[in-house]
């Protein structure tokens, strides 16, 4: 009598173990992502801006990707080393009845906190909003700049 199936559990044949132990982990895996809270994911491409932060000599520069928000719709605030952006993105409605093939645009309220490596000047810090581009220029403090020292 020829057996076929390892300790006879159906559906394993030779080979398959280390198969079902890989399907297992991969299913465990799923299991432990789908229980724990997305507190370290990304943000998606939703509502929040994409940003960029550079710095030169003696300023810190932010550019958001902001299209459709109007001036008057958000709000700039500096405290500390953090600078916060938030605001509102409205997207108009299509009407009533109409069916989308593809939805990609969002809106709604949105907010990012940014926090600068060194200290800042507060009472300097200019932003303008030009082509959906959000622009804000924020000086570092004179404590923070280099500052070059000569040898005697």
């Amino acid at each position: 009598m020829v057996i076929s199936r390892n300790f006879f559990f159906p559906g394993w044949t030779r080979g398959s173990f280390f198969d079902e132990l890989g399907r297992m982990q991969q299913q465990m895996v799923r299991l432990s992502e789908a229980l724990q809270p997305r507190v370290f994911s990304r943000p998606t491409a939703g509502v929040f801006p994409a940003v960029n932060l550079t710095e030169d000599k003696d300023n810190y520069y932010l550019r958001a990707e902001l299209p459709g928000v109007k001036s008057d719709a958000l709000e700039i605030q500096v405290t500390g080393r953090n600078l916060s952006v938030s605001g509102e993105r409205v997207i108009d409605t299509e009407g009533d009845g109409v069916r989308y093939h593809r939805r990609e645009r969002e809106g709604g309220k949105f907010s990012r906190i940014i926090g600068l490596p060194t200290d800042i000047d507060a009472e300097k810090v200019s932003a303008k909003l030009e082509n959906g581009i959000l622009t804000i220029q924020v000086p570092k403090a004179e404590t923070a700049k280099p500052k070059q020292i000569s040898v005697k």
